[in-house]
């Protein structure tokens, strides 16, 4: 599968937390994940540790096991960065990376981690206290929980995006995620027994849903914004900012004797920052036209001899 990549005009610049092919949480995340990979395949190569193999204590302190047989808290995190095999791994990774690009480009790379975390919380709560009353419970691995968060939050942000399946056969994405959720749906409801824990993927769809309408209706930004007025945030702070190293252009008295054209957007370094700091947190759609134009005219000026895209 594939998805169409999406336009973006003269305004819509990576340089200034535009459109990005892997977006920091998304490229940390394939990075730990693979990483961790590895390392179980090392560790179920049967090496051996106080007398027991070392996948033992791998799968008793990492896995998410039942509460009957020895649920530690973090697990609800750990399991997410482990997988089954390399299919697993690879088509968990595939519809993060396809599907949840746009997502951390939309909203910003803060908002995207914490959906993507709660998610799979949601999604191991629903494993632990649903499941068991449904499929049966057992040890449990994977990102799919949060994969499919982002899948549907993908489906309710962009409903009419094409997804190409095989490269070729298009389908809208409200019509091929909703037949995913309904496929899960059914499995988990009628007690499938095939060693996949759809109700733990239903949990993180949920999750993502009510992300979305969440953040339709302003509620995460309300959050944002009260988190960052007790001084958590800060420059720098944000995951995936822009480098506050970074200088764009210098506020110098002879630009400001330019001509009115160029001073209707004109800024400080300190606007800019600013800007920056709101696109780390809320996502390049947040900005209002005033601050696009700001961004773009500081653009030129770096750029000056470039036509625009």
């Amino acid at each position: 599968m594939s998805t169409t990549r999406p336009p973006h005009g003269n305004d819509f610049r990576p340089q200034f937390g535009g459109f990005s092919f892997f977006p920091p949480v998304i490229k940390n995340i394939l990075i730990i994940t693979i990483g961790m990979f590895i390392v179980q395949s090392f560790v179920e190569s049967g090496i051996q540790f106080n007398g027991e193999p070392l996948e033992y204590y791998f799968a008793r302190y990492l896995y998410l096991l039942p509460f009957d047989r020895g649920f530690l808290p973090w697990q609800l995190i750990t399991y997410m960065f482990l997988h089954g095999g390399f299919m697993h791994l690879f088509f968990n990774m595939l519809m993060l990376w396809m599907f949840g690009m746009e997502l951390e480009n939309t909203w910003g790379s803060r908002k995207f981690l914490a959906m993507y975390l709660g998610a799979g919380i949601a999604a191991g709560l629903a494993n632990l206290f649903i499941a068991p009353l449904l499929t049966g419970s057992g040890p449990t691995i994977g990102a799919s929980g949060g994969v499919y968060a982002v899948l549907v939050a993908f489906a309710m942000m962009f409903p009419d995006r094409y997804v190409y399946l095989y490269f070729f056969v298009p389908v809208r994405a409200k019509y091929l995620i909703s037949f995913f959720i309904l496929l899960e749906l059914f499995n988990g409801v009628s007690g499938t027994s095939d060693g996949i824990a759809h109700i733990a993927h239903l949990g993180g769809a949920i999750l993502g849903a009510i992300w979305v309408l969440l953040e339709r209706k302003g509620t995460l930004d309300a959050w944002s914004s009260k988190i960052a007025s007790k001084g958590v945030t800060g420059p720098g702070s944000s995951i995936g900012g822009a480098p506050r190293e970074a200088k764009f252009y210098e506020f110098t008295e002879s630009r400001q004797h330019k001509p009115s054209g160029d001073q209707k957007y004109d800024a400080s370094q300190k606007v800019i920052d600013d800007i920056l700091d709101k696109i780390s947190v809320s996502g390049y759609g947040s900005l209002t036209e005033k601050e696009k134009h700001i961004l773009l005219d500081a653009s030129k000026r770096i750029h000056p001899d470039k036509d625009a895209e």
